[in-house]
């Protein structure tokens, strides 16, 4: 049973920990409500409409998508990279298949118009 005793006390802090942190930061805040705290900052200039009136264009959060995407892709690379005279001619082939692979990706989403901004 002592065995179990590092868990017990790992969970107790686990599950205490978010708690206690909430319980201090109730106590040690500001209790007073400001209506200027509650303002979006704009270098002191006062707003001209409320922040959650602006609409964005589904292309914005599609290009946005497509970066990550893209960027997650592209960190395949390095572990390629590293690996790259122990994968001999094998990884190389398997890197140019995955890189035609986005490119593939990349040229279908611009022929879509997905990359336009307008």
């Amino acid at each position: 049973m002592a065995e179990y005793i590092p868990i017990l006390v790992f969970t107790a802090v686990a599950f205490s920990f978010p708690i206690i942190t909430i319980l201090i930061s109730k106590a040690i805040r500001a209790g007073r409500f400001d209506p200027v705290k509650a303002e979006p900052y704009e270098c002191g200039i006062v707003p001209a409409s409320e922040a959650f009136d602006t609409r964005f264009s589904i292309r914005y959060y599609l290009i946005a998508v497509l970066f990550v995407v893209f960027d997650v892709e592209t960190v395949f690379l390095y572990p390629w990279a590293v690996m790259f005279k122990k994968l001999e001619l094998f990884g190389f082939i398997e890197m140019l298949v995955f890189l035609g692979i986005l490119v593939a990706a990349y040229i279908y989403a611009w022929r879509r118009g997905a990359l336009k901004w307008v």
